[in-house]
């Protein structure tokens, strides 16, 4: 099993919802309202005058092979809309209840 947590803009909520559905990943926690920078190039996200929008942040937990066609599927949605932002991370789980 394996841990991923995809951080992106608002915006691209429903999309990101709709690949996990796609993908039949089920189970996720959703973390909205969620403020940073990208650690590249990002603009501020903070729901301020200044920096109006937010992030989301989705945890799911999923099946080892399930992880490369979930950031297949993220690496297109990022690069047709790089300037909105989405960055996902994947680590193991050694254990759950």
């Amino acid at each position: 099993m394996k841990s991923v947590l995809i951080v992106f803009n608002q915006s691209h909520q429903d999309r990101v919802e709709y690949i996990l559905d796609l993908l039949d990943i089920r189970g996720f926690t959703l973390l909205d309202k969620v403020q940073g920078r990208g650690s590249v190039d990002g603009e501020p996200r903070r729901g301020t005058h200044t920096w109006p929008e937010l992030n989301v942040q989705v945890l799911a937990v999923v099946p080892d092979e399930k992880v490369a066609p979930l950031f297949e599927k993220l690496k297109i949605l990022n690069e047709v809309n790089q300037e909105v932002g989405l960055r996902a991370f994947v680590w193991h789980i050694e254990q759950t209840l």
